[in-house]
């Protein structure tokens, strides 16, 4: 039930259909994300997103929202590192208004100068919001600190000194060199006929003209070491982790189920043993990030700064173990379980299989299945999790970011405790 078309112009639309729904997922993807911007202008494709949400040629900002919201659906986008995705859920009778309101905001819309300025100012807000948050901004410290000076070290949104600097001339010279049609992939799942939403599809954006763009990325160069963000607070908030994986390598199967058994939930190693047996924190757990050239895993813990350190050192104590003596088939067994589980709950949404579809063919150029990657998962096993945990954790591999009212000489790296 998956198809695959290529428009004369370079648009390429993936679908899945699942007949037994009521509803269908469609969305734009742009392959465009704060990686692929200069210096002088982080955040403007987040702040693109932003702006073609505020009124086109035929609606103004108002009727945007209302034109899908009235028929009872969803109208939302997101930027990443390395794409941006406009999103609609609706019926799928009202597959025709979706099609033609994204297309709309996505080829239509008028970046005003008032709109411009009004979008940046809540970004600001946005910036201001996150910093508020101590527990969300130390990821993005993190990655500043573990990628200082390279694009996937920035933050999407941007910087309040970035904004300042990107008036309406960058912004619609971003927009028409990274919005043409050779990088758009459109992508949908739900109940819909094939060859009719093709056809939809195929003459709402019949208009565009060919084009492409040539885009380089540099992988990024880690830096390991410790980092300590002073800031007058109840909690320190720590992140440890090392460079990871990236989408194209085959491990990624082994790092997966490495992340659920270490902190990927309530039943991990991480949270066990540093919540339920010592309750030194409220939030610890693990995750990847994993980009087309590169990745980042990644542990997460906050608590209050007298436990700082052994926060650290028991989390390090649990990469250690599998280190030197792997993990057991038990939770080998329970983790593939969990990953499965998560998997084909998934695909009960529309809306997670449009996503998968429209990933998959940005990264991939075709629909990787749910079987493929349960069978590779199914194939994984404890020699593989226990050497690819001793490849990734190396000592002088890991960075330490923490924020709170600790300094640097307060902490002790790994690379130290290997060593005592």
């Amino acid at each position: 039930m998956y198809h695959k078309d290529v428009l004369d112009n370079g648009v390429t639309i993936v679908c899945e259909e699942v007949p037994a729904v009521h509803s269908i997922a469609i969305g734009y993807w742009v392959k465009t994300g704060s990686r692929l911007e200069e210096e002088d202008e982080a955040g403007i494709s987040h702040l693109i997103e932003h702006l073609l949400f505020k009124g086109t040629k035929k609606r103004s900002a108002k009727e945007i929202a209302e034109a899908i919201e009235e028929v009872g659906g969803q109208l939302n986008a997101f930027t990443g590192k390395e794409y941006t995705c406009y999103y609609v859920r609706v019926l799928a009778e009202h597959l025709p208004l979706a099609v033609d309101v994204l297309t709309d905001m996505l080829y239509n819309s008028l970046f005003r100068e008032e709109d411009l300025v009004r979008e940046k100012n809540v970004v600001l807000e946005e910036i201001s919001m996150y910093e508020d948050t101590p527990d969300e901004i130390i990821h993005d410290y993190f990655s500043k600190t573990i990628w200082d000076g390279h694009p996937l070290g920035r933050p999407v949104i941007g910087t309040n000194e970035s904004l300042s600097r990107i008036d309406r001339e960058k912004v619609l010279s971003y927009y028409q060199r990274h919005y043409c049609p050779s990088n758009l992939v459109v992508a949908l799942a739900g109940n819909f006929q094939y060859q009719e939403a093709v056809d939809l599809i195929g003459v709402a954006l019949s208009s565009l003209r060919p084009g492409s763009i040539e885009t380089k990325i540099t992988a990024p160069q880690a830096r390991s070491g410790l980092k300590s963000f002073y800031r007058d607070l109840e909690q320190v908030q720590i992140c440890m982790g090392v460079p990871a994986l990236s989408l194209y390598n085959d491990k990624i199967y082994a790092l997966q189920i490495l992340n659920n058994i270490l902190g990927g939930g309530a039943s991990s190693r991480l949270f066990q043993q540093i919540r339920e047996e010592r309750a030194l924190v409220y939030a610890i757990y693990s995750y990847y990030l994993a980009f087309l050239d590169s990745g980042l895993f990644t542990i997460y813990g906050g608590t209050n700064p007298a436990n700082c350190q052994q926060v650290l050192d028991l989390s390090w104590e649990e990469i250690n173990k599998i280190m030197k003596s792997g993990v057991t088939e038990k939770e080998l067994s329970r983790a593939k379980t969990q990953v499965k589980g998560s998997l084909l709950i998934a695909q009960e949404s529309v809306l997670q299989r449009m996503h998968r579809l429209g990933r998959s063919e940005l990264v991939h150029q075709r629909f990787i299945t749910i079987e493929e990657v349960l069978e590779r998962i199914a194939e994984v096993n404890a020699a593989d999790i226990q050497a690819l945990t001793r490849e990734l954790f190396a000592p002088e591999n890991v960075t330490v970011t923490v924020l709170g009212p600790m300094s640097e000489g307060q902490i002790k790296h790994p690379s130290v405790l290997c060593r005592t």
